[in-house]
């Protein structure tokens, strides 16, 4: 029998020997503080530190994670130990001590540290301690920590890092000198991946390499892991099909698709469109936020300076400038408004798909409602063609205004006393007047004469009223009604001289005229005041600014009323408010009905007749 063993064990031992992989994560490790990517400010400040003798013995490197916060403490603990002596490759591996506090976080293992620093390093000037994770330390470790931290041997360096500044107590952050690192930029991100990809000999398209950016959300190492399961994935060509298939993103030619579906009021395409994004597994959440970010960049895409907010690749920019000069700046603000809508009502809703559909129902139908509002039903009629009804119309108005004025000034003039009438010429001529105030048309006319129109004041009422509150509206109709009052001129306007009983009496119907209509508060107000006549002014006093303000919003129709009434427009009113102190005393139960019995003597046959006790 023969044996195969010999010829068989080069073939199968061929099959388990492989070449080493490392992630590019470690493997394009920076090494120099030149090679950090997005933190120049603090590459800088650690550079000239190290320069200028400067360095802080105790550092705390803090941000989010993927950033180069230990990468800067190794270059650090490297760079502080170079000198002539020493070649610029020894990494001084004796000198670096790195701990991670998420397992080393009791106090016996800060105390077998603190044995450590006491002694002198062997080479290099100094021993650096790398405290990675340093929020997950207990209190008890934070607080055996701090005597050395604060001052610890010539020799010794604490760098401290974390993700979580918070967690870390104040008295260890004013020991440390704080360095905030930031979240690295798409485009640096962009970069960065554009040199790992040459140097590995792959083709990677910019748009990809956006993709794989955006993705990692600031972080370098999250961005490195993620080129290489695309390489795993993709091979030596990376496309963009092919990075947001292997990472699950919804690709972008479904938004511009479906805001083209939008723009031509295609319902049925943007539904069948949607049912595909859900089929391939992706959240109706998802893709509405999505949505949004789209109708976003649409709307940085249509001004030239904004564009450089879009972090986006070359082409992907060009597709958004296209379709953003075919939207409108109002379709694209509507859009907006309504994904947001859906985007804050999807989690509490009970059917998300149908809120989905509805939403993108209505923006298909945006621009049918902006065309039916710029293109009315009735044919459009130029501004010479339209000038002869607008002069009958405005002819119209006038008469009506004359008309008007005409019945008033009849009113006024039978109120007038018979010593001092009237001329009619006169009273045509003020009712000319008064029209060719109102109407330009009439003003042009040589025969009526021009008056200046008087100015009042309307005290108690705002200039500048809005239609959104009750109070509001009442304070439009109050100013209404001052201007029905005081529209003639003063010269006109009658000033009856009354007595004060002609006033109570007029005043007294005007509270029965007002319990009538049901304003039973008023009623209330007005009669629980008496008052002051001096002359033509009436002064009333209330105990509190609210009464003052309920009676101060019928002011005016009360004013009317009165005017009208008395005959005499040059009527006043002023309102006062004293709080006056109310003295309040606790009764016994004798006192009590000593009162009650002031008031109704009755009470006292009551309680003898039944034989009644207090």
């Amino acid at each position: 029998m023969e044996d195969h063993s010999e010829k068989s064990s080069p073939c199968f031992l061929s099959l388990f020997v492989m070449e080493h992989f490392i992630v590019s994560a470690r493997k394009y490790r920076p090494t120099n503080f030149d090679e950090v990517v997005g933190q120049k400010a603090i590459t800088r400040t650690l550079e000239n530190a190290i320069e200028q003798n400067h360095l802080a013995q105790a550092l705390l490197f803090t941000g989010p994670r993927g950033v180069g916060k230990t990468t800067c403490a190794r270059i650090l603990a490297k760079k502080i130990n170079q000198d002539d002596a020493h070649q610029n490759d020894e990494d001084f591996a004796f000198n670096i001590f790195e701990l991670d506090a998420a397992s080393n976080n009791s106090v016996d293992d800060i105390r077998s540290l603190i044995e450590q620093v006491r002694i002198p390093p062997q080479i290099g000037q100094f021993k650096v301690y790398i405290i990675d994770e340093v929020h997950m330390l207990s209190s008890a470790a934070f607080n055996a920590f701090l005597k050395t931290l604060e001052e610890p041997p010539k020799h010794a360096i604490f760098i401290l890092a974390t993700t979580e500044k918070h967690k870390i107590i104040p008295t260890i952050l004013s020991r440390c000198q704080i360095f905030d690192f930031k979240r690295i930029t798409v485009e640096d991100i962009r970069g960065q991946l554009q040199e790992v990809a040459q140097a590995e000999g792959i083709d990677a398209e910019e748009d990809a390499l956006h993709v794989i950016a955006q993705k990692a959300d600031g972080a370098m190492r999250d961005a490195l892991s993620i080129f290489d399961r695309v390489v795993s994935f993709s091979g030596k060509v990376i496309t963009r099909e092919a990075v947001t298939e292997n990472l699950h993103v919804l690709d972008y030619t479904y938004y511009f698709r479906m805001t083209q579906a939008m723009l031509d009021g295609q319902i049925p395409q943007l539904l069948l469109e949607y049912d595909q994004i859900l089929a391939l597994g992706f959240d109706g959440h998802h893709f509405i936020s999505g949505l949004a970010s789209h109708f976003r960049d649409l709307m940085v895409a249509k001004t030239p300076q904004t564009i450089k907010l879009m972090e986006l690749g070359p082409k992907i920019q060009q597709q958004y400038l296209e379709q953003s000069q075919a939207t409108d700046q109002g379709f694209l603000m509507e859009a907006l408004g309504l994904t947001n809508t859906c985007d804050l009502a999807y989690k509490n809703s009970g059917n998300s798909r149908l809120l989905v559909e509805l939403c993108l129902m209505q923006l298909a139908s945006l621009n049918d409602s902006d065309q039916k509002k710029k293109s009315p039903s009735q044919p459009y009629i130029t501004p010479a063609q339209r000038l002869p009804n607008s002069s009958a119309v405005t002819a119209q108005k006038q008469e009506s205004k004359t008309t008007q004025l005409e019945s008033a000034a009849k009113d006024i003039v039978a109120e007038q006393p018979t010593s001092t009438p009237k001329k009619s010429s006169e009273m045509t001529t003020e009712i000319a007047v008064s029209a060719s105030e109102v109407s330009p048309a009439a003003s042009s006319r040589p025969e009526a004469p021009l008056k200046k129109k008087p100015e009042f004041s309307f005290e108690g009422v705002r200039k500048k009223t809005s239609s959104l509150s009750l109070k509001s509206i009442s304070e439009k109709k109050q100013i209404q009604e001052v201007h029905k009052s005081k529209e003639t001129h003063s010269e006109t306007l009658p000033e009856h001289s009354f007595t004060e009983e002609e006033f109570r009496t007029a005043w007294s119907a005007y509270t029965e005229q007002t319990e009538a209509s049901g304003q039973f508060n008023l009623t209330s107000h007005l009669t629980m005041v008496d008052p002051v006549l001096n002359g033509s002014n009436i002064s009333l006093t209330f105990p509190n600014d609210t009464i003052k303000l309920e009676v101060e919003r019928d002011k005016a129709s009360l004013m009317g009323f009165l005017h009208k009434r008395l005959k005499n427009y040059s009527i006043s009113l002023h309102i006062e408010v004293i709080e006056s102190e109310v003295t309040r005393y606790a009764y016994t139960p004798a006192e009590k009905f000593d009162k009650l019995k002031e008031k109704n003597p009755l009470i006292e046959v009551l309680k003898t007749t039944l034989d009644l006790e207090l």
